[in-house]
């Protein structure tokens, strides 16, 4: 039996724009500042086809760049096109790269588009029994689809790839052959490709009017049978219909060979392949495809890559430091070496550290081994028995070098060993090198785990967690079981490869002008947190408990109103269900399409086109509020009470958001609700440890207005600061030109909107749209604005230019956000970067001011030896613990000190209170 030939045409610009913009959000950039996004993208997408599909024939196919027919027929085809991202023309020549180390052919003709020649090509296969896939999300290849020509849309975002035949395409249009989307496409036109179409004519009338008449030229004959503006339109712009009929066509003869045999699949180059995976640190992706993919070939295609040599790579690839470096990881067993070891980390300036533990919540886990290193390639563990008392007595031994404050301790994310320390009696003191902190610092916005951090700036790949208690879940063993030589060479390897990130990561801090920052507020802050992770927060279960049968019989009240409303019983917490009854029992709205799922999408941002078009949508928003409220809050905080401490512990995060923010995890107490009278109840079961204990809650107000009036230096704003006066009311008496006394509400809220918009830079449109009114009235209030505070627009403008000559931005103490593309010549992501620039000085900043405030109080507090502790950060706000016989000690140290933490040119309030419980507090 002969082999089906099958062919797969991609077509390379769609594919690596596709690419790009799908990691638009979180871009991937390497250690040599290069987006490999692009590059990444398409990677992945020609190796699943190369393995999912098994091509006999394959092609990339580019355009070439020369002027088109199309262009002489019509110059302003593609007018209207965004330059290139230049990080797209830095990543093509590595895809063509990419692609002839594939050994896949490179094609495209002169003066013609990739479009054509993959049209030509595919009606050429034809004629040689090939079944052909042209590889591509633009829906113009729909006229080329035959029986035995196909469109195949590669996976994306959780969808599965999608292959559309002559029934799939006809049903798309709603035609009767494929060759009719030319005429839709003359008809309708093409916003991205310039193609004008006739004026007023969409997909769907296009689509009506092929079915009622099967050609364009049938309905340009019949225009007399239209009615009103259609009618005009077609008569008006018929010729303006043939020459976009003509535009769109796919040119099925351009000047190419059909050549079988280079088209043929053939195994990839590997040395060079391997080479260039490397150079753009493609080290998972270069896993896959050359150490750890498991392609299996159908009998009748060859394998693509050979599971021997990929069997031996893989494992020299685990084990070449071995091999190589000869590292010296000791496992320390007696008494007599510990002492040996301890004698030499007391005459260390730091030393570095790393525990291994039975879990990945410090106030839960146990330690079973602690690894040290102090010099490159030199490493030593100690492993601990499975009993809490033997660990302390034996931990004890270590103590006085944990403590010394003369000796430093380096680590990665080392608030983390020094939580599971403080367990075991240690208290880490001395000063703190955190690698994975640094590098945070340096490269906010890329990634910061050890792994990543060893592979990128050592070129060197460390052992996997997963190899030795494998993947999360049920199947996952603790460390404790895992044989000892192996735990040691897996934990004195991460000791060792944390001091000599160290030894990359202290000389870049420096040059960067980021050791400040650095050793004077990230490093002290690690304490803070520590301790106040330590400390915890009490809740009161039972009020929660109570909170959540009036949320049931709540969320069941609103379940009966949508089904009385809906007239029919269904799962309200089926999107798909949900759908159905809005859109096909109610009929909100009978052009609500269903997505490429088969279902009506029904998001809350859907469901607020809706509001006030039928009393259900009310109820079914109260009813996901609820919902969320009762099992994210409720139901589910008390499940996280530590059984050691009766309190719960949330876990701070210093290397998330590139602002400088803190984030909060394993509960995120950052986002109990607080805008809503329920969610602010939750808020009520925070309580102070005991009856001799409350909360205080101190917020920085308008923090970031008075950050901006400071940077900016506008006289303006800085004078209705130093005035005293509410800054909103300010702003709209200036705004409106009306007397301080004559401003109304609705003035106030226009001007607040207008303050805190400007920080992210806010348009007309996006104004218009917050506070309802007509896009011309935002846009004078916006002009009215920067007229009043015209520093403030000097200082954006300025800020902008500065991050484009320097390629970041910096807050009052130096914290850096890269921005890459400032200069791009793609007027959307620049834009982007342009809102960044302006937004990260002051949000930076902010964030800078309040850890600042955070160390200062921390170290007041434990100086006058009071017993209220410093227990949450919430943004712009600190939560205490306060002793009843504290309380006014406590409120003095946090004025003060929240007040000058940071000296601004304006005056910096903080509101202070007490209460029972976080809500009466806040």
């Amino acid at each position: 039996m002969l082999q089906e030939k099958r062919l797969f045409l991609l077509d390379a610009y769609a594919l690596i724009y596709r690419a790009y913009y799908a990691f638009n959000k979180n871009p991937r950039i390497n250690s040599k500042g290069i987006n490999t996004s692009a590059i990444l993208g398409f990677a992945n997408t020609l190796f699943e086809i190369l393995q999912n599909e098994k091509p006999t024939h394959i092609a990339v196919v580019f355009d070439v760049g020369e002027a088109t027919q199309r262009t002489v027929d019509f110059t302003d085809y593609k007018a209207n096109r965004e330059s290139t991202p230049e990080d797209i023309v830095i990543a093509v020549p590595y895809i063509i790269q990419l692609i002839e180390a594939f050994n896949i052919p490179v094609l495209g003709v002169p003066g013609y588009e990739a479009d054509d020649v993959i049209g030509t090509l595919a009606k050429k296969a034809e004629e040689h029994d090939f079944k052909t896939f042209m590889m591509t999300p633009d829906k113009d290849f729909g006229q080329l689809v035959s029986d035995k020509t196909f469109i195949y849309k590669p996976a994306q975002f959780g969808n599965k790839s999608e292959i559309l035949g002559v029934a799939e395409v006809c049903k798309k249009f709603e035609i009767q052959n494929t060759l009719q989307v030319i005429d839709i496409l003359g008809l309708m036109g093409d916003k991205v490709d310039n193609i004008p179409g006739i004026p007023g004519v969409g997909e769907k009338t296009a689509m009506k009017l092929i079915q009622d008449f099967g050609s364009l030229e049938a309905v340009l004959a019949n225009a007399d049978k239209l009615k009103g503006k259609l009618q005009e339109n077609v008569i008006k712009f018929a010729d303006q219909a043939i020459l976009s009929k003509k535009l769109a066509t796919i040119i099925l003869d351009a000047p190419i060979d059909f050549d079988e045999e280079s088209l043929r699949t053939e195994q990839p180059n590997r040395p060079v392949l391997k080479s260039l995976l490397e150079e753009l640190e493609f080290r998972q992706f270069s896993k896959r495809v050359l150490g750890e993919a498991e392609i299996v070939s159908s009998p009748s295609q060859p394998n693509l890559f050979d599971q021997t040599e990929a069997a031996e790579e893989k494992v020299a690839e685990n084990f070449n430091t071995y091999d190589t470096i000869k590292p010296d990881y000791k496992l320390i067993e007696t008494k007599e070496e510990r002492n040996k070891l301890i004698s030499k980390i007391k005459e260390l300036n730091h030393f570095c550290f790393d525990t291994e533990t039975t879990g990945l919540d410090p106030h839960n886990a146990e330690i079973v081994g602690l690894s040290i290193s102090f010099n490159k390639s030199i490493a030593y563990y100690i492993y601990f028995p499975n009993n809490y008392n033997e660990s302390v007595s034996l931990l004890a031994e270590f103590k006085e070098v944990f403590e010394d404050e003369n000796i430093g301790k380096t680590g990665q994310n080392i608030k983390y060993d020094m939580a599971i320390l403080s367990w075991y009696d240690i208290k880490v003191k001395g000063t703190l090198f955190d690698t994975m902190i640094a590098h945070y610092l340096i490269e906010p916005d890329m990634r910061h785990n050890m792994d990543y951090l060893a592979e990128t700036y050592l070129n060197y790949r460390p052992i996997s967690i997963e190899s030795l208690i494998g993947k999360k879940g049920k199947d996952q063993i603790s460390m404790r079981f895992v044989p000892i030589d192996i735990q040691t060479k897996y934990a004195a390897e991460d000791a060792d490869v944390t001091l000599q990130l160290r030894s990359v990561f202290e000389p870049e801090l420096k040059k960067n002008k980021l050791d400040f920052l650095f050793s004077e507020v990230e490093m002290p802050l690690v304490k803070v947190l520590c301790a106040m992770e330590a400390e915890g927060i009490r809740i009161d279960s039972n009020a929660l408990a109570e909170f959540s049968i009036y949320l049931h019989d709540e969320i069941e009240k609103e379940e009966k109103a949508i089904i009385d409303l809906a007239g029919v019983k269904f799962n309200i917490a089926s999107p798909k269900q949900l759908g159905d009854v809005l859109f096909e029992v109610l009929a909100l709205d009978d052009k609500a399409k269903k997505t490429k799922t088969k279902q009506y999408s029904t998001g809350e941002d859907v469901l607020m086109k809706y509001l006030g078009k039928h009393p259900i949508i009310q109820h079914i928003l109260d009813y996901r509020s609820l919902a969320k409220l009762k099992s994210t809050y409720v139901d589910s905080l008390p499940l996280l009470v530590n059984p050691r401490t009766g309190r719960i512990h949330t876990s701070y995060n210093q290397t998330v958001a590139a602002t400088g923010r803190l984030s909060s995890n394993n509960p995120n107490l950052q986002n109990i609700p607080i805008r809503t009278e329920r969610g602010r109840e939750i808020r009520k079961a925070f309580v102070p440890r005991n009856a001799n204990y409350t909360l205080i809650s101190a917020d920085y107000s308008q923090i970031e207005l008075r950050i901006i009036a400071h940077l900016s230096g506008d006289v303006n704003m800085i004078a209705d600061f130093n005035s005293g006066l509410d800054i909103h009311t300010a702003t709209a008496a200036k705004v409106f030109k009306v007397e301080v006394d004559k401003v109304d509400k609705e003035m106030r809220r226009k001007a607040k909107s207008v303050n805190f918009g400007i920080i992210y830079g806010i348009s007309a449109f996006g104004l218009s749209q917050q506070l309802s009114i007509s896009r011309k009235e935002a846009a004078d209030i916006i002009e009215e604005y920067f007229k009043q505070y015209s520093g403030i627009k000097k200082y954006m403008e300025s800020t902008i230019e500065f991050a484009r000559a320097n390629g970041y931005v910096e807050t009052i103490l130096k914290r850096r956000r890269h921005l890459r593309d400032i200069n791009s010549g793609n007027a959307i992501v620049r834009g982007f970067a342009e809102r960044n620039a302006i937004n990260a000085p002051i949000q930076g900043s902010a964030a800078d001011m309040i850890k600042v405030a955070m160390i200062q109080i921390f170290d007041a507090m434990e100086e006058k030896q009071l017993r209220s502790k410093m227990i949450l950060q919430v943004h712009d706000e600190l939560v205490f613990d306060v002793h009843l016989e504290e309380i006014d000690i406590v409120k003095k140290i946090i004025s003060e000190i929240m007040k000058s933490a940071m000296v601004l040119s304006v005056p910096v309030e903080v509101d202070i209170n007490c209460g029972n419980n976080w809500l009466e507090a806040h």
